[in-house]
């Protein structure tokens, strides 16, 4: 056998194990969907508890006492719908303009630290570089300038302020900040103007005050001390740099927060699923399903699952095949599957109620189509009561939501549970 045969038999070989494992990893992720959408359910056959770190397609048993937000009176929320634009009127104004370059201020020592509620423990000691400051960056401009747009809610804070600086001096910053784990937000203040811009290192453009924030939860969990130290340590070698003066918030106060929010959002992060199966051991007519989808205005996504969307482009419901599947823009026609589930992301949806009325009409209308019955993760018909209480667990959910001034399928919501 020659050399050449040799590696034509490798070659082949080699393809041949590469096709299986692809096979095998798609099967795997197919798998997974299907599980989860008939997992064992632990309490409520619809609403299931969740982990944390909170997975997207978690399920959870939404608790009925009252989530409590425990960061003290000045972190009360008094614009439910948008990020509250915060000035810190409790602190004395600290004048940044003769600082060293890179200088943190030190705490006031007239402002008290907010009081750790007995579940919590203070964050190591930050190191004297990196010391937090609740202060007011001054500048000689003589522009009446808004407050930049800094949520108190659900962001930590760190304040630049300059005689002037590039856009491009933060280039390196804005790209290490991507590896923290949390989203960032850069807002500059131009010089001589009075409104707050995103902050694109690309452009052309000079600052007299920068604002970066980090969220404090996500639906990974709350942000840690490394990831507030590490934004403060990125800014400021930026700031050392190019002769900047920084302000990082406090972090004991951020830690605290980031607790409280991820305690929320994990009491009111819902998904319900509502199945439509065959009645005895048939199978549902899939070619059936997906025309009823589609004449629903329903739109396939790259991911193979039907989503309704709103206005925005966010979906309202989802509509996912039980095979290992999913469904494909070209379907055979009298294709059957083991049956079909409806989705419904409750903090993520506006007006939620009725969507879900519309997703509760719209299972039983497939299931009418093709034979089948509307049922839960235990295979037991969906009946009006049942149908009541989980309008009831939602109209909790969502009077708590409001309450802490994250209203479902809010800006702010989205951010949260993401």
């Amino acid at each position: 056998m020659s050399d050449l045969q040799i590696w034509l038999l490798v070659i082949g070989a080699a393809i041949v194990v590469a096709v299986l494992l692809f096979n095998w990893s798609q099967e795997r992720r197919f798998r997974k969907q299907t599980d989860a959408a008939f997992q064992t359910p632990t309490g409520d056959a619809l609403i299931h508890a969740s982990a944390v770190p909170r997975e997207r397609h978690s399920r959870v048993e939404p608790a009925l006492h009252e989530p409590v937000f425990d960061v003290g009176a000045s972190q009360k929320v008094v614009e439910p719908h948008e990020p509250l634009l915060h000035i810190d009127s409790d602190s004395t104004p600290v004048d940044l303009t003769d600082d060293a370059p890179g200088q943190i201020p030190a705490h006031d020592s007239g402002n008290e630290a907010s009081p750790i509620p007995a579940a919590l423990h203070p964050a190591p000691s930050v190191p004297a570089s990196l010391a937090p400051a609740r202060a007011t960056i001054q500048t000689s401009s003589t522009a009446t300038a808004k407050s930049a747009p800094y949520d108190e809610l659900m962001e930590y804070r760190v304040r630049i302020g300059s005689d002037g600086v590039l856009a491009s001096v933060f280039a390196d910053a804005f790209n290490q900040a991507r590896t923290l784990g949390k989203t960032v937000r850069w807002l500059g203040l131009p010089v001589g103007g009075s409104d707050w811009e995103d902050v694109q290192p690309w452009r052309d453009a000079h600052y007299q005050q920068v604002v970066v924030t980090l969220q404090l939860a996500d639906r990974n969990g709350a942000a840690q001390e490394e990831q507030l130290s590490a934004l403060c340590a990125l800014l400021q070698t930026t700031a050392q740099a190019h002769g900047l003066r920084m302000a990082c918030d406090d972090m004991v106060d951020a830690l605290e927060r980031a607790q409280a929010i991820d305690r929320f959002c994990v009491d009111v992060d819902v998904l319900i699923g509502l199945n439509v199966v065959a009645r005895g051991e048939g199978a549902v007519n899939l070619t059936r399903i997906v025309r009823e989808a589609e004449t629903s205005s329903m739109v396939l996504g790259i991911d193979g699952v039907y989503q309704l969307l709103d206005s925005r482009g966010e979906p309202l419901y989802t509509l996912c095949n039980h095979d290992a599947e999913p469904f494909s823009a070209t379907v055979i026609e009298g294709q059957t599957s083991q049956g079909v589930t409806l989705q419904f992301d409750v903090p993520r949806v506006p007006d939620g109620l009725k969507v879900f009325d519309g997703m509760v009409a719209f299972g039983r209308k497939l299931a009418n189509e093709v034979g089948g019955i509307l049922v839960d993760d235990n295979l037991r018909p969906l009946t009006d009561t049942g149908i009541e209480k989980i309008r009831s667990q939602l109209t909790q959910i969502y009077e708590r939501m409001e309450a802490r001034g994250v209203p479902s399928g809010s800006r702010r919501a989205l951010r949260l549970f993401s």
